[in-house]
C-alpha cells in the first residue's frame, strides 16, 4: 500500500510539474522561428540589414538590425520590452549590452528581462567568424535562453 501512495504521489508531482512548466513557458516552444528579411529600408550609413524572427506566428517577430561598428559587427535586437546586441569581434560572437545610443528601451527595464548570467554565458557563444547567415541562426537559438522565466511570453 505505501509503494502505490509513493508511486501516486510521485506520479502527481510530476503532472504538477509538467503543467506548471507549460504555464511559465519553457523554451520548447521556441525550437522553431523564422527569420525574414527586411528589404528596401533606408537606415542610415551603420545599418547594413534588417530582419525579423518569429516564434509564434499570434506575436509581433524581434528584429534584428545589422550594424556596423570599429570593433566588427553587432546584429542588435530590438524589442518592445528589451533589447540586446550580438556582437561579431575578433574573439569571436557573443552576446552583450546594446549601446545606449542604440537602444530605445529603458536599461531597468531590459535588465529585468533578460537575465544577466545567462547574458556572462553567452558573451562567447564561438570563438569563430560568422557570416550573417550563421549569425541569425545563433540569435534565434540562443535568445529565448537570454530572457527571464518570467517574461517568455514576451517571444511567443
Amino acid at each position: 500500500m505505501k509503494k502505490v501512495n509513493l508511486l501516486s504521489v510521485l506520479v502527481l508531482a510530476f503532472l504538477f510539474v509538467s503543467v506548471s512548466a507549460s504555464a511559465t513557458g519553457v523554451r520548447t516552444q521556441f525550437k522553431s522561428f523564422e527569420i525574414e528579411e527586411v528589404d528596401n529600408l533606408y537606415m542610415g550609413k551603420s545599418v547594413k540589414a534588417l530582419w525579423t524572427v518569429s516564434y509564434s506566428s499570434e506575436e509581433e517577430p524581434v528584429t534584428v538590425v545589422k550594424r556596423k561598428t570599429l570593433e566588427g559587427v553587432e546584429y542588435v535586437v530590438h524589442s518592445k520590452h528589451f533589447q540586446v546586441s550580438y556582437a561579431a569581434t575578433s574573439e569571436g560572437f557573443g552576446a552583450k549590452e546594446t549601446r545606449k545610443a542604440w537602444s530605445d528601451v529603458p536599461k531597468r527595464i531590459s535588465r529585468a528581462v533578460i537575465s544577466q548570467e545567462e547574458m556572462e554565458r553567452q558573451r562567447i557563444i564561438t570563438p569563430n567568424k560568422v557570416d550573417d547567415e550563421t549569425a541569425l541562426g545563433l540569435i534565434a537559438s540562443y535568445l529565448p535562453d537570454l530572457i527571464n522565466d518570467g517574461y517568455t511570453h514576451l517571444l511567443n
